[in-house]
């Protein structure tokens, strides 16, 4: 890693870091021999990630923190942020990725969707502000990833509050880092994470899905070749694929065809035979 944002002696946070992608990132920064702070929900299962990570940091369980956080309370989130400053005194890789799949069709379940835009939506939003201002500060390079998700970016039919929340996520991103570009003097750009089928923490590997570490082999990659969008392919689903669905998604309203046409049995045809341009 050439990054100077993932350099040995720097720091990385990770929200929803207690399993899953964000656990197999911040196992990959303490490599680097970064200061790492790991931020869940879910205190028990903090403190085991938390002995894993420090048996691969340079400084060992000095090199590690954990703070119990609920993303979608602005108060956890800007106590984490004094914890860390307060503990290493900057933060150089900041990665939200906490998530929830609560799951709830338009017009039903409001619980579900309160937790859909509280964790995956408002924790991005909350995470930003709270650490960015002080990252841009710090005038040195520094690396914010935001998790969003494909289906922020086709909506297939079926989990509604899910697509939506990632759907901000990927539009608050876009717009945060043509914010920063803007910045005079900011040295800090933001990056948007679209995993594929990828294995979740606590549930089983199933064939066809990547595992989290796949995510990061591909992330890390791209953070270092400047590239924004951070789409990773699985084992059912190819880039071309991936490209295909996207862009045959955006031809909806630039052809003014129904929403989510894919799914629309008078296009079935039409999409099977649809061949967009390679990159």
């Amino acid at each position: 890693m050439t990054h100077p944002a993932m350099a040995p002696g720097r720091v990385a946070v990770v929200t929803g870091a207690a399993n899953g992608i964000g656990l197999a990132s911040i196992k990959r920064y303490a490599l680097f021999g970064m200061k790492v702070c790991l931020a869940d929900v879910d205190g028990d299962a903090l403190a085991v990630a938390s002995k894993d990570v420090a048996e691969i940091t340079e400084g060992g369980i000095d090199d590690v923190m954990t703070v119990t956080t609920d993303v979608g309370r602005r108060e956890d989130i800007l106590a984490l942020k004094d914890a860390v400053y307060d503990r290493f005194g900057e933060v150089a890789v900041l990665m939200n990725n906490a998530a929830t799949r609560a799951r709830a069709g338009a017009l039903e379940n409001v619980e579900a969707w309160e937790e859909a835009l509280s964790v995956n939506l408002w924790g991005v939003i909350n995470g930003t502000q709270a650490f960015v201002p002080a990252m841009i500060a710090q005038n040195s390079p520094c690396v914010v990833v935001n998790s969003s998700s494909k289906q922020g970016i086709t909506l297939p039919p079926g989990s509604t509050s899910y697509n939506v929340s990632k759907a901000g996520v990927k539009a608050y991103t876009e717009l945060l880092q043509h914010e920063l570009r803007n910045t005079e003097g900011c040295q800090v750009t933001a990056h948007l994470l679209v995993p594929g089928w990828t294995t979740r923490g606590g549930f089983e590997f199933q064939p066809g899905q990547w595992s989290p570490g796949q995510v990061v082999d591909v992330m890390l990659p791209a953070i270092e070749r400047g590239d924004f969008y951070i789409i990773c392919p699985d084992d059912d689903v190819t880039p071309e694929m991936d490209s295909k669905r996207i862009l045959w998604s955006a031809g909806d309203v630039a052809y003014n065809r129904p929403p989510l046409s894919r799914w629309h049995g008078d296009y079935d045809e039409a999409f099977k035979n649809f061949d967009p341009p390679s990159k």
